[in-house]
């Protein structure tokens, strides 16, 4: 025990290490755990990593080698005594339906320790099936929680990637506008540059013109003076001399322009470059983001307090974070009123995000925005999401079972749309516990469902509700047998003067008279005429059976009657109603089978205590049995197009008792 015991820490060891990387299938990993020797170990070392996606062949090839050499040695150490027996262990594998399959490995090595059968015996002692349902269940939990959080990196880097692509991009045209700009400042500052100089040269060049004209004159007038002077004739000079003088005073009495017209230094005014620097400035500011689009629901996008909302952006904006606003959708309750639910608001840097601390089956409607340095975008369009169902509830009372099916019939309660529902069963082992195998029966659009079903087993089965969220909890479980036909009776069909007891299956009709208003009813599904009851519709064309057990003073009707049966009628006096009769005579008990009024003329000698109802659709049989003495007592042969229901009524003050979901004796459906 020892040995086994250790054998399972060691695989429950490298089951972990399988958990948390794909690697760990080396030689390595499995001496450390001390695996090596274990065929079995490996085998299910295999298994586990072709879950995972990967393949161990190899390795399970080289742990089988080394096993063999160590057996061969052992045995030639030992002197050649006999060879043990191959024991055999069982290899599990997982089909594609997730269902188990073992299959017997006739060429195994023995174990290393002598024992043979020791994985059998493993496998038996710690509930094999059980055992590998569970490590199955974990390692796919693991690998989809990996798969989730791979998918939520991936989104990160594609939108880091997305973001950095834009601002590239941004700067980039940036850098190409302020060159352009500098590019034009400087060619309009040097033709500036340009025109200036041309202007001072053209007013130097005219100031030097008239300087030269007053140097001209001024030598002309010295000219004349020494000429004056130098002349000899008295005469002349006396004529000469005036007018000279007068126009050298004229000349001195001119005041002559030794100023620059123009100035020698060049005008540099600071260029306006503040569209430059506005330019500058806005490489680290960009515009405001357009407004993004939230994408519809996804499925399986919610839990019960939860939803995980998407959104996009279709242009080239930078965004540093996003605000999601979600408030709850209440009926009868207009959005702009003030009593309207409080908008909550959620601050995240990606284009997806998961609300929690939602209310239950609940529809919320949510809108995003778009955040950067320069402002805020207009909202999204507002989208609905909604929380999943709430777990749906079994009518048990109504529901019915056979030994071949089971209808099922649930209520939801649920005001959000509920798109189908999925009914899960699994079978009841001999011990009464469940054997962990569960069948679903999906996409079943209204609130029942017609389940096939083996015959005498017993059955766990609950109901899930679906829509675009997600499924539901699991509802409460009851619990189906298919050993014969149940079913409860059907309160609303009875007539006023029945009661019917708390489980459902004795109906008493008491002395007491009941007011007229009490009779005058309107339901046109209550019975007001005959004071009978109708049970579950039974809605499987198979064979069925029931027994009735009734008191010797108690007049009763007994049989089957279709839906449509008038209530105003008596059972058997129509021909959609079969029944059997008894009546009190003052001389004997009298029985009558009756249908559309008409009985065949039968005596019974003992009168039945427990009468065995058989109904055969496929046949189109109704029988009637003394079931303490297994005597037949009449047949009705009918072909019945439409289901019907088993009926009961009495005519005088009693009471009688249904006992179903028993197994039909042999003689029954001979």
């Amino acid at each position: 025990m020892d040995e086994k015991r250790s054998f399972w820490v060691r695989v429950e060891l490298l089951t972990e290490l399988a958990c948390r990387t794909p690697l760990l299938a080396c030689n390595g990993c499995l001496e450390q755990t001390g695996l090596l020797n274990y065929p079995a170990a490996v085998t299910l070392l295999m298994d586990l990593n072709e879950i995972r996606g990967g393949r161990l062949d190899v390795i399970a090839e080289e742990a089988e080698h080394q096993e063999l050499s160590r057996e061969l040695t052992a045995m030639a150490d030992r002197g050649g005594r006999a060879t043990r027996g191959v024991s055999t262990f069982q290899r599990f594998s997982i089909d594609t339906n997730e269902s188990l399959r073992f299959e017997p490995c006739e060429d195994s090595l023995p174990s290393p320790t002598g024992a043979e059968g020791l994985d059998d015996d493993v496998f038996k002692e710690r509930g094999t099936e059980g055992e590998i349902v569970t490590i199955r269940n974990r390692l796919q939990g693991k690998v989809a929680e990996m798969e989730n959080f791979a998918g939520h990196l991936e989104e990160i880097f594609l939108t880091v990637e997305e973001n950095f692509g834009r601002q590239e991009q941004h700067l980039e045209q940036h850098y190409n506008d302020v060159l352009q700009t500098l590019s034009q400042r400087y060619d309009e500052r040097a033709a500036g540059l340009e025109e200036e100089k041309k202007g001072k040269l053209e007013a130097l060049y005219k100031q030097l013109l008239a300087c030269g004209r007053e140097m001209d004159a001024s030598k002309e007038l010295i000219e004349t003076a020494q000429e004056v002077y130098r002349s000899q004739d008295k005469r002349l000079f006396l004529k000469a001399v005036m007018p000279t003088i007068k126009r050298i005073e004229e000349f001195v009495k001119e005041e002559v322009d030794l100023t620059l017209s123009t100035s020698l230094e060049f005008n540099t005014p600071l260029a306006d470059l503040s569209d430059v620097k506005t330019m500058m400035d806005s490489i680290n500011v960009v515009p405001a983001p357009s407004a993004p689009v939230i994408n519809p629901q996804m499925p399986n996008s919610a839990s019960q307090t939860s939803l995980r909302v998407c959104w996009s952006l279709f242009s080239d904006d930078t965004v540093e974070y996003y605000e999601l606003y979600y408030r709850p959708v209440l009926e009868d309750t207009p959005a702009d009123s003030a009593c309207a639910p409080h908008v909550s608001k959620i601050n995240i840097k990606e284009t997806h995000c998961t609300v929690t601390d939602l209310l239950p089956n609940a529809q919320y409607e949510l809108w995003v925005t778009a955040t950067n340095t320069t402002g805020i975008s207009p909202a999204s369009e507002k989208a609905l999401y909604v929380t999943v169902p709430s777990p749906p509830v079994i009518k048990q009372r109504e529901c019915t079972s056979c030994r071949e099916a089971a209808l099922i019939r649930w209520e939801s309660g649920n005001p959000n749309p509920v798109d189908s529902y999925t009914v899960e069963l699994s079978e009841m082992g001999t011990d009464g516990t469940d054997s962990g195998t569960t069948e679903s029966i999906v996409a079943v659009p209204s609130c029942q469902c017609l389940i096939q079903l083996q015959t005498g087993r017993r059955y766990l089965i609950s109901v899930r509700a679906v829509n675009i969220g997600g499924p539901s909890d699991r509802s409460e479980v009851i619990t189906v047998s298919t050993t014969g036909t149940f079913f409860y009776l059907l309160e609303d069909t009875a007539h006023p003067c029945l009661s019917i007891s708390e489980d459902g299956f004795t109906i008493f009709y008491g002395d007491e008279e009941l007011p007229i208003s009490a009779m005058a009813l309107d339901d046109n599904n209550t019975f007001t005429r005959c004071v009978a009851v109708l049970g579950d519709l039974i809605p499987v064309r198979g064979r069925h059976y029931w027994e009735v057990e009734v008191d010797d003073g108690t007049e009763f009707r007994i049989g089957v009657a279709s839906e449509d049966t008038e209530r105003n009628s008596y059972l058997g006096a129509n021909n959609t109603s079969w029944c059997m009769r008894h009546i009190l005579t003052p001389s004997r008990h009298k029985y009558e089978f009756l249908h559309n009024g008409w009985s065949p003329d039968l005596r019974i000698t003992v009168n039945p205590v427990r009468i065995g109802v058989a109904l055969d659709y496929e046949r189109g049989t109704l029988s009637f049995f003394n079931v303490d003495l297994e005597q037949h007592l009449h047949t009705f042969h009918c072909h019945f197009r439409n289901y019907v229901h088993p009926c009961f009524g009495l005519d005088n003050p009693g009471a009688l008792t249904v006992h179903n979901d028993i197994e039909a004796p042999e003689y029954t459906f001979i």
